[in-house]
């Protein structure tokens, strides 16, 4: 018996014609994803978005006319529709599409992704992958006049007391995140004192704007946060980001047994992805175990599932992001199915539950 999958629309909005051609084809190959139409810039495309009812729109950063910052800003306080920005590889350009992840894009591809070279295959279906997943993103109207860089978090410590108590049963905490990720983890973080135990996140995202983001993240988080680097030691009050082309792994240094180090690779994909949450999560099981935590955030897919429930299997601190609070219920839900959440929870409660049940 043959099911018809529901397909959803897309909207391709970029100045480039051969970038609208590439994009097109990759997301053709995808039976989930129909190409209902291509903008050459903003104005067209804002025709096309009352005529074509798109359900997810590509948009380049930068545009002639109107760049895709402002035609995101008004699309996301008129009529908001799930946005995967596009950009080339450049420092600026980076910096932009952290921007447009804060005023409510849900995905980003890097432009360099769409041609032929080393990996193509599995970048592709990334990009497809990112697509189909912003598709089934929630969002919210937002107003015209919102600021466009997150607001200062106020920073707090624990006390020697409160750090000894956390240390006693919690030495690292693993997130792993996807769509919608960027702004869940802000918001996480945030609820975090800035000598909060050691934290390793993995976040969906293509390798050229891990960086930046850490660094963004890092301007507003009471701790230091930054992207991981092979042979990293972990310490209280330091947050690391999996960069986007490598697997992550925490493991004991074979040469001092009482810290924790990051191990790199270049490993093929994992449950569709590299990094993978799942090898972040089933190293803190294999090699942590109890004294780690996970929490597992919005995102399409599965990705975290089976490793976190592999954590939980040997005594981990296990907890999920509410469907209520995700931007897409995809992984945090598959989680919960299979018996991996401990407690599922609101994202605004998520940190001071992780800190205050270290040591029950």
């Amino acid at each position: 018996m043959n099911i018809s999958l529901p397909k959803y629309r897309v909207l391709i909005v970029d100045d480039s014609a051969f970038f609208r051609k590439a994009i097109e084809m990759i997301l053709s190959k995808d039976r989930r994803l129909e190409v209902v139409g291509c903008a050459k810039d903003a104005f067209e495309a804002k025709q096309m978005v009352d005529s074509l009812q798109p359900d997810v729109i590509t948009l380049d950063v930068e545009m002639p006319k109107m760049d895709g910052l402002e035609f995101l800003r008004r699309l996301m306080a008129h009529r908001p529709i799930p946005v995967v920005m596009c950009s080339t590889i450049v420092t600026k350009g980076s910096d932009l599409l952290m921007q447009a992840l804060e005023m409510g894009a849900v995905g980003v591809i890097e432009k360099g992704l769409v041609g032929n070279g080393r990996h193509a295959a599995d970048l592709q279906m990334q990009i497809c992958d990112t697509v189909r997943g912003a598709a089934l993103a929630k969002l919210q109207i937002r107003s015209l006049n919102i600021a466009q860089s997150p607001s200062i978090i106020k920073s707090y410590a624990l006390d020697p007391i409160e750090v000894k108590r956390v240390e006693n049963s919690l030495s690292v905490l693993g997130i792993g995140s996807s769509t919608g990720g960027p702004e869940a983890l802000k918001t996480l973080l945030g609820g975090m004192p800035s000598n909060c135990p050691p934290i390793v996140i993995v976040q969906h995202m293509p390798e050229v704007f891990t960086g930046p983001f850490a660094k963004r993240l890092n301007k507003y988080a009471p701790m230091d946060v930054r992207e991981a680097k092979q042979g990293d030691v972990l310490r209280n009050g330091l947050a690391l980001l999996a960069p986007g082309s490598h697997h992550m792994e925490i493991m004991y240094n074979p040469v001092n047994s009482k810290e924790m180090i990051v191990s790199l690779n270049e490993g093929g994909l994992v449950s569709r992805h590299r990094p993978s949450v799942d090898v972040l999560f089933r190293s803190l099981a294999t090699n942590i175990g109890k004294r780690a935590t996970g929490v597992i955030l919005t995102g399409m897919g599965q990705d975290g599932a089976d490793g976190l429930l592999e954590m939980r299997q040997t005594g981990s601190r296990t907890y999920g992001q509410d469907q209520e609070s995700c931007v897409v219920y995809g992984m945090p839900k598959v989680a919960k199915s299979i018996g991996a959440v401990e407690r599922e929870l609101p994202l605004t409660s998520l940190a001071k539950a992780v800190l205050t049940q270290a040591a029950p």
